[in-house]
């Protein structure tokens, strides 16, 4: 973000070149002279204000609590092909995202491609689990490789909830009562829910179509929940395990949503997102 203008006023710079969020809150974004402000008491991250940002060459803007923004903002943003995003404080919720218009379909349509052929989109879910786990599994069984994670995962558990000095007695979720669980348990919901916000994100950002999933199915984000799943052997669980720890009188949703917030900027989890999209839907990619 800078003071004065940008001078790019023209400038086109490919989507697919960007790499970049700005997070705001507690402001209005509006447009003045042509350029897109901020303009904020201060009260959040950002110190009182009025801030120049460059939407030429980010990706998203993460619009969170306290905020507001103007027509003229929006058609501005839509103009330069820059995605915004109404989250909660962190980005740890995803609320709405005005469809992003790329300007390029490469990374949609190479996606449809690669779902639509059963042997490469199973070569992509075996691409995902090399990236969570670090192996190249040979089975081209997705039920296989389901279960293959899910020994996995059930030992990450177990990892992380000794590397945080947390009693774990067992994964026990009840979609009907997810606050029934021990405290563990629940904040492992709570973090799961973080973790699908910033991955709606992500997946927003570069203009990839959410319910086309390669291990996730039915869902209506099933590919949002691919990318969340990248993260939860690792972040989610030090998400979750941390808060746990941490809590004492708090509601532990609250004190996750706090970790999860700290941890999504310190360890980069968006931008990360945003870059294994890429490496596994970009046109060249050859993740069979």
């Amino acid at each position: 973000m800078l003071h004065g203008r940008l001078g790019l006023e023209k400038a086109r710079i490919p989507h697919a070149d960007r790499h970049g969020l700005v997070w705001l809150d507690r402001g209005r974004l509006e447009v003045e002279d042509g350029c897109l402000r901020f303009v904020t008491a201060g009260g959040g991250d950002l110190a009182a204000g009025d801030y120049q940002i460059p939407h030429q060459a980010i990706s998203i803007v993460l619009l969170g609590p306290g905020s507001s923004v103007t027509h003229d903002a929006l058609r501005l943003l839509a103009r330069h092909g820059c995605a915004l995003a109404a989250i909660g404080a962190g980005a740890v919720r995803f609320y709405t995202a005005p469809p992003l218009m790329p300007d390029t379909s490469a990374i949609a349509r190479n996606q449809a491609r690669l779902w639509n052929d059963p042997q490469k989109r199973m070569g992509v879910a075996r691409a995902m689990y090399a990236m969570r786990f670090g192996d190249i599994v040979r089975t081209r069984d997705i039920e296989v490789l389901r279960g293959q994670e899910g020994a996995r995962i059930k030992r990450a558990y177990v990892l992380a909830a000794e590397r945080h000095g947390i009693r774990w007695s067992g994964r026990n979720y009840d979609r009907a009562s997810p606050e029934a669980g021990d405290l563990a348990n629940q904040a492992i919901n709570h973090a799961g829910s973080a973790m699908t916000a910033a991955a709606s994100v992500a997946v927003a950002s570069v203009g990839a179509i959410p319910q086309l999933g390669f291990v996730h199915e039915d869902s209506g984000q099933s590919f949002v929940l691919d990318i969340a799943d990248l993260y939860r052997h690792d972040v989610l669980l030090d998400i979750a395990f941390g808060a746990v720890k941490a809590a004492k009188s708090e509601p532990i949703e609250r004190v996750v949503r706090r970790h999860a917030a700290q941890l999504f900027r310190q360890r980069e989890v968006i931008p990360s997102m945003i870059d294994r999209i890429k490496q596994l839907l970009a046109p060249d990619a050859q993740a069979d």
